[in-house]
């Protein structure tokens, strides 16, 4: 009888670990850079609250599902409902972002297609 056949399987795959890390950087990216731009100005659009609300949320989540590794089936929610909130994000981004000289600006846009 063969000894690994049999086992339960728990815990996140190598790859899944890997983009969630990937999207977790990339929100820690996005957050950061938005704070400063806010603490900048002293104010922001509703667009910008958008972003720093999602990536604030993702960095939260994200954190959690590493410990909840044990149930992946929780951790794909968390990405298909952040998926989704990145989309417009990065939407916004693309809007607002593209033609811009500001290197800071494009940096948020790329992270948040990343996060995507």
């Amino acid at each position: 009888m063969a000894h690994g056949h049999n086992r339960a399987r728990t815990g996140l795959s190598p790859l899944l670990l890997a983009t969630n890390l990937l999207i977790w950087i990339s929100a820690v990216i996005v957050m950061g850079i938005l704070s400063y731009l806010i603490s900048l100005s002293g104010e922001a659009g509703s667009r910008v609250i958008y972003m720093e609300v999602i990536s604030v949320l993702t960095v939260v989540f994200f954190l959690l599902a590493f410990f909840l590794a044990a149930y992946p089936g929780t951790v794909l929610i968390f990405n298909l409902i952040f998926s989704y909130l990145w989309l417009v994000a990065v939407v916004f981004t693309a809007e607002g972002y593209s033609h811009s000289n500001n290197n800071l600006l494009l940096t948020v846009e790329a992270f948040s297609f990343i996060a995507l």
